[in-house]
């Protein structure tokens, strides 16, 4: 297929873009599309036209032949600060205990300012590259820790601002509310760098009382809250069932994330149904992180796992619930593969959640879903927008999931991107491995 050439300035005309009606404002059906034209000037979409033969207007046009385009993707819950520490970091058998023993050695060990920066740079010019144009990333946020990674965190918001839209959400064991001291320094430096509040639950006997000090302080320092949840096979855990009971009981009035929930598939159909009303009460929002959790969850040395840690993305979407795909991990010991590739996500949550009928309005959750969540437009593809499209040679959904489309054309303000993905020899300084080591 011709490679179309597209200008870098002036007012064109991209004819004949397979949209799908996710984004065309039509309800979604498996695999239905409109043919349009964009008019773009100067960077900007100044008009969207059904495509028709012997309409071409005075501008150039460039004819896409049923390309498919989407607006450029969001990723709402990464771990920028923890990416690529793989090769040095991977004596762990995969479970999820002795990740984090993996990740709190390397931390303790390596996580200098430097090292933070150009790992967070990496992983930032993967992103862009492979077409985000928004990121949230979760920062570990031990007392030893935190200063550093966040000060890292609002260098590299400066520096990508034009490019890619960075947030930033404080991780931590919930427990570590307990010193009461030491959570209100934490939401100081949270609030002082426009971030989003956030702590990992899991059962603990005080979990109610920890849930109260989490909203108190949020509300206290006008923080939204983004919060890890039951990223466990242990249907005991119930912690997503906690957090919307909490966020009645505050009737808070922020934005709530709740990320992973993967115990949830694993309770009875009346429990499952109570969680669902109470989130839908709530008004809280679900990102699910199909790779990391594929990866990690009910593994065990030897043996087949017996379910993929999926949370209930059907069902949430039944109730109205918005949810959002995300990458989670990259090349750390809770994921060692990853690429911050959101088609690549895209592809594999298809397969694992059975996203396929209908078809179209699962691209929402990598894109106006997410982007919507982080308070940014959930209408990219309106007049007056920039021109921030991704461009496959799929013509259809089937056809986009079949291959890795590797080939699409990422277009930020109508500029075509034609950076390379970094290479992973500039990391290599970082690694600390003798030559000739199998993970080199």
């Amino acid at each position: 297929m011709t490679t179309p050439i597209i200008p870098d300035s002036g007012r064109f005309r991209l004819r004949n873009c397979t949209i799908p009606d996710a984004f065309a404002g039509a309800p979604g059906a498996a695999s239905s599309t409109t043919l349009v034209d964009f008019i773009i000037d100067e960077g900007l979409i100044v008009g969207v036209t059904p495509s028709a033969v012997g309409l071409l207007g005075v501008e150039p046009a460039i004819d896409l032949d049923r390309r498919m385009a989407c607006p450029c993707f969001a990723d709402l819950h990464t771990h920028l600060d923890k990416g690529y520490i793989w090769p040095r970091a991977h004596d762990t058998d995969g479970r999820f205990a002795n990740n984090l023993a993996a990740v709190a050695r390397d931390r303790d060990a390596r996580w200098s300012a430097d090292d933070v920066r150009s790992r967070m740079d990496f992983g930032l010019r993967c992103a862009y590259a492979h077409g985000t144009h928004a990121t949230r990333t979760h920062i570990d946020s031990t007392s030893a820790q935190a200063h550093v990674s966040w000060g890292v965190f609002r260098e590299m918001r400066r520096e990508w601002r034009d490019r890619i839209t960075l947030q930033a959400v404080s991780l931590v064991p919930i427990d570590d509310l307990r010193d009461i001291a030491a959570a209100e320094r934490l939401a100081d430096l949270v609030a002082a760098s426009d971030g989003i509040f956030g702590a990992f639950l899991y059962p603990i006997p005080d979990l109610d009382v920890m849930l109260d000090r989490l909203f108190d302080l949020a509300e206290r320092h006008g923080l939204d809250l983004d919060v890890h949840v039951d990223e466990t096979d242990d249907p005991q855990a119930k912690g997503l069932h906690a957090l919307a009971r909490a966020a009645l009981r505050h009737r808070f009035g922020g934005k709530i994330v709740a990320g992973h929930c993967c115990s949830l598939a694993l309770h009875d159909d009346d429990q499952i149904k109570a969680t669902l009303d109470l989130v839908a009460a709530a008004g809280i929002a679900i990102v699910s992180l199909p790779l990391t959790n594929l990866h990690m969850q009910d593994r065990r040395p030897g043996r087949t796992p017996r379910w993929r840690g999926i949370t209930l993305l059907h069902e949430f979407a039944a109730r109205g619930i918005p949810v959002a795909l995300a990458n989670d991990n990259v090349r750390d010991p809770f994921y060692a593969y990853g690429d911050y590739d959101m088609v690549e996500l895209y592809r594999i949550a298809t397969l694992a959640g059975q996203l396929d009928y209908p078809a179209d309005s699962w691209l929402k959750a990598i894109t106006t879903t997410p982007s919507s969540l982080m308070g940014l437009s959930d209408r990219p593809l309106a007049i007056g927008r920039p021109a921030d499209l991704v461009l496959f040679s799929a013509r259809s959904h089937d056809e986009l999931i079949a291959r890795p489309q590797s080939d699409r054309i990422v277009l930020r303000r109508g500029r075509r991107l034609t950076a390379p993905l970094p290479d992973f020899r500039e990391l290599d300084r970082l690694i600390m491995l003798p030559l000739g080591d199998g993970e080199r």
